[in-house]
C-alpha cells in the first residue's frame, strides 16, 4: 500500500466557478478514487486561492467588503465540490484556515534562513490576471499573453526569493523523471524555461497595492506574494509549521501529485519545486497538467462573459454523472476541449441512456421475467475473457494520464455486449420457454437463455466496476440493480453466480424536451 497525497490547485475566487474548474475537480477525484480503489493510502486536498488582488479588485467592483466577497464565492467552490460527488478529505481557504499562515511562515523562515530572500528594488509589468511580472519580449502585441490585457507598471521594494540558485537542481529532476511532467509537452516546455536560465521572483508586495488583505510578510509592512501564499496550501492541509503529523505521514513519506491547469504549470513545475528545495521539503512526485475547457474554441473564463454554470447543469440532470461523464470521456485529458450543452445532451442520452442504459435495462428486464432476477452460472466464452480485459485497460488509461481513453475503453466494450446481445436475440429463446417444447428442447433453451444473460451480467459488472471513478453514483446504482456489493477494492474477486438481480427504474431517464 503506497502513500499518496493528490490536489487539485485553488483557484480564484474573484468569481462563481465555471464548468473548466469542474474538469480539473473531477480529473482528481477519478485519481483518488481509483488509487483507493488499487488499496493505496490516499489523502485528497482541494481549496480557494483567497489572498489574490484579483479577488480584491473585484469585491471593490462589485461594492462588498473584500471579506464577504470571498466568502460568498468559496462557499460556492466548496458546494460544487460537493454536488460532483468530489470525494476530498480536505477543503483549505487561504484567508480562514488558521493553520495556513503558520504554513505560510514556517516556509518563509526556512527560506530565509537558506539565505533565499533578500530586499531589492524592483520595476516591471504586472498582470493582475495571473498574478505575475513578466518580460516586454513575453508580451502579445503588449498585453499579456493569457488574459489579453494590457499590464500594469509596478515599482516596489520587495522581497525576493533566489530561484535562480535551483534551476540546475530542477533541471536535473525533471529531466531525470523524478518530477513527473504529463504530457510530454509540457514537460517540454518546462524544460525548455529551465535550459533558458532562471530569474529571482518578487516574493512580496506593497500592502497598500494589496489594499492589506493578504498574509502579512513576518515583521515587515507588506504582503507575501499570492504565489508564494497560494502554493503553500498544499502543505496548509498537512499541519506543516503547527501539527506535521500529517506532512511526514504524506508529504514526506509518500507520492506527492498535484492537478493543475496549463496556464499555471510553470508556477507548479519551477517555483514551487524551487520552495520546497529551499525549505528542505520533497518536491512534487507528479505534475498532471490538464488543457482549457473551451466554448466555440474560446477559454471560459470567470471574467471572460462565457463562463458555464456547472451548478446548474447538475440540478438540471438531477445527478453529477451527466457533466462527470462529458468532462472526463469527451474532453481528452491532456488537452484543450470545446464543451456545448447541445453535446451534453448528446452524451447523456446516447450514450449513458441509449447504451449503457439501454443494455442493463433489457439485460435486467429478461432475467427477471425469465429467472426471478437470479443470475445464472456465467460460462466460459470469448465475451467474458474480452470482459475480463477491460479493468487492465482503463488502469493503463490512468497510468497515462489519458482518462477519455480509459471511458473509451468501457463504451467500447459496451457497444460490443450491445451487439451480441441483438445477435443472441434472447427474448426469442425466452419467448420459446412460454411453448410447449420436449424436455430436451426447454432444457437446452433454458441453458442458451441463461448463458446469454450470465455473460451480460457478468460484462456489467465489470463496467459497474470499471466506472467506479469515473461515475461514482451511477456506477454504485449499477451495481445495486445487479444485486452485488459494490467493492471498496477492485482486487476483490467478483462474483455475479446466483445474485439477485432487479430491474427497478431505468438508470439513465432520457429528460423532457426543454
Amino acid at each position: 500500500m503506497n502513500k499518496i497525497y493528490i490536489t487539485t490547485s485553488i483557484p480564484y475566487v474573484n468569481a462563481a466557478p465555471h464548468v473548466g474548474f469542474a474538469l480539473e475537480l473531477v480529473q482528481a477525484d477519478a485519481y483518488a478514487r481509483h488509487f483507493r480503489l488499487l488499496g493505496h493510502d490516499v489523502r485528497f486536498q482541494c481549496g480557494t486561492d483567497d489572498n489574490s488582488l484579483k479577488n480584491v479588485r473585484s469585491a471593490e467592483a462589485a461594492g462588498v467588503q473584500v471579506t464577504d466577497f470571498v466568502n460568498a464565492n468559496a462557499d460556492r467552490f466548496e458546494r460544487l465540490g460537493g454536488l460532483l460527488d468530489i470525494s476530498n478529505e480536505e477543503f483549505v481557504r487561504t484567508s480562514r484556515d488558521p493553520r495556513h499562515i503558520a504554513c505560510v511562515y514556517a516556509l518563509w523562515k526556512a527560506c530565509a534562513e537558506k539565505g533565499d530572500l533578500y530586499r531589492k528594488a524592483y520595476e516591471g509589468l504586472y498582470c493582475v490576471g495571473c498574478e505575475q511580472f513578466y518580460e516586454p519580449s513575453e508580451l502579445d502585441d503588449g498585453r499579456c499573453p493569457e488574459h489579453g490585457i494590457a499590464l500594469d507598471t509596478i515599482r516596489e521594494e520587495n522581497w525576493f526569493f533566489r530561484l535562480s540558485r535551483y534551476g540546475n537542481r530542477l533541471l536535473e529532476l525533471v529531466e531525470t523523471g523524478e518530477l513527473r511532467i504529463v504530457p510530454a509537452h509540457r514537460r517540454n516546455e518546462i524544460l525548455a524555461l529551465l535550459r533558458r536560465g532562471l530569474t529571482d521572483i518578487s516574493v512580496s508586495r506593497s500592502a497598500e497595492r494589496a489594499r492589506g488583505w493578504g498574509v502579512p510578510v513576518p515583521d515587515g509592512d507588506e504582503v507575501v506574494y499570492v504565489w508564494f501564499d497560494a502554493l503553500a496550501n498544499y502543505l496548509t492541509g498537512l499541519g506543516h509549521g503547527s501539527d506535521e503529523t500529517l506532512l511526514q505521514h504524506y508529504w514526506n513519506g509518500g507520492e506527492r501529485i498535484h492537478v493543475v491547469g496549463k496556464g499555471i504549470s510553470k508556477f507548479h513545475a519551477i517555483y514551487w519545486p524551487a520552495i520546497l528545495l529551499s525549505a528542505g521539503l520533497p518536491p512534487p512526485s507528479s505534475i498532471l497538467v490538464h488543457g482549457y475547457v473551451t466554448v466555440d474554441g474560446r477559454k471560459i473564463g470567470k471574467s471572460a462573459g462565457n463562463g458555464i454554470d456547472p451548478e446548474g447543469i447538475i440540478q438540471s440532470y438531477g445527478t453529477p454523472d451527466a457533466l462527470r461523464y462529458y468532462l472526463l470521456r469527451h474532453i481528452r485529458s491532456a488537452d484543450d476541449g470545446d464543451f456545448s450543452a447541445e453535446r451534453l445532451e448528446a452524451a447523456w442520452s446516447g450514450e449513458l441512456a441509449g447504451q449503457l442504459g439501454n443494455l442493463a435495462n433489457r439485460v435486467l428486464a429478461l432475467l427477471s421475467t425469465s429467472f426471478d432476477g437470479i443470475v445464472p452460472p456465467v460460462p466460459d466464452s470469448a465475451f467474458v475473457d474480452e470482459a475480463a480485459r477491460l479493468p487492465g485497460k482503463v488502469a493503463q488509461a490512468f497510468d497515462a494520464y489519458e482518462l477519455h481513453v480509459g471511458l473509451t475503453e468501457i463504451f467500447a466494450f459496451i457497444g460490443e455486449a450491445n451487439r451480441r446481445f441483438t445477435k443472441d436475440a434472447p427474448w426469442a429463446d425466452a419467448k420459446a420457454l412460454l411453448a410447449d417444447l420436449t424436455p430436451e428442447d426447454r432444457k437446452a433453451t433454458a441453458a442458451r437463455l441463461g448463458a446469454c444473460l450470465a455473460e451480460q451480467v457478468y460484462g456489467l459488472a465489470v463496467v459497474a466496476r470499471c466506472l467506479l471513478p469515473f461515475l461514482p453514483s451511477a456506477a454504485a446504482t449499477l451495481h445495486s440493480r445487479l444485486g452485488i456489493p459494490s467493492p471498496r477494492l477492485y482486487r476483490v474477486p467478483l462474483m455475479v453466480d446466483g445474485a439477485k438481480a432487479a430491474p427497478q427504474a431505468v438508470l439513465f431517464p432520457q429528460r423532457a424536451a426543454a
